[in-house]
């Protein structure tokens, strides 16, 4: 879980560039990314819009356990 100030300083780079906060909060190669990405070529506000619901709403450290558990 991201601390406040984290998540904060994600929400401000959202407005400025949409892709640059997806991209510190869930990673570079990301479907999240690319979708942000999209939205902001074709219209900057559908992707800050994006942004900030991929920042506040998705956690993906809900669903990191199911995709990387050691082989044993």
């Amino acid at each position: 879980m991201a601390s406040r100030c984290e998540i904060f300083c994600d929400i401000i780079l959202a407005v400025l560039l949409p892709p640059l906060g997806v991209c510190l909060r869930h990673g570079c190669c990301t479907v999240e990314f690319f979708i942000c990405l999209l939205l902001t070529i074709l219209g900057y506000v559908p992707g800050i819009i994006y942004a900030l619901y991929a920042i506040l709403f998705i956690d993906h450290d809900k669903y990191r356990d199911d995709f990387y558990r050691p082989l044993a």
